[in-house]
């Protein structure tokens, strides 16, 4: 689901103008962004927890080139779900979970091509035939 069509919804469902409706909501997570970066820590009570975690500068392979690269420290969003966002999702039905994930491996993204047929001889590729 998109942010257009939450707006279009609340909208729908308040009878109020896509126009309010998309004002609040963005400037909604525009508070969730400036929480994030001046206190680290947005709680939404029966949603989850928005938080900043500092990440450990780590070594990383580039496999493409074998290269190890250095990635710096950096600052990433972590969510926890809240309680009742756990309870209403974990009671879905394990048959619709299994529908709705052959239906999302079935389908490749809009405006993305499949990707070509790998070739066993590229360097880098180990475990492949040849190696």
């Amino acid at each position: 689901m998109t942010k257009k069509e939450i707006v279009k919804k609340i909208a729908a469902r308040m009878g109020l103008s896509h126009g309010v409706v998309h004002e609040v909501v963005q400037q909604a997570f525009d508070e969730i962004i400036e929480a994030l970066v001046k206190d680290q820590r947005m709680e939404l009570r029966n949603f989850g927890v928005f938080e900043v975690r500092v990440r450990a500068p780590r070594k990383a392979r580039n496999p493409r080139t074998n290269a190890w690269l250095r990635v710096p420290q950096r600052a990433a969003v972590v969510f926890k779900p809240g309680k009742e966002m756990m309870s209403r999702v974990g009671s879905l039905p394990l048959e619709e979970l299994k529908r709705r994930l052959e239906d999302h491996l079935a389908t490749p993204p809009e405006g993305v091509d499949t990707p070509p047929e790998r070739r066993d001889d590229r360097p880098g590729e180990h475990g492949r035939a040849g190696h």
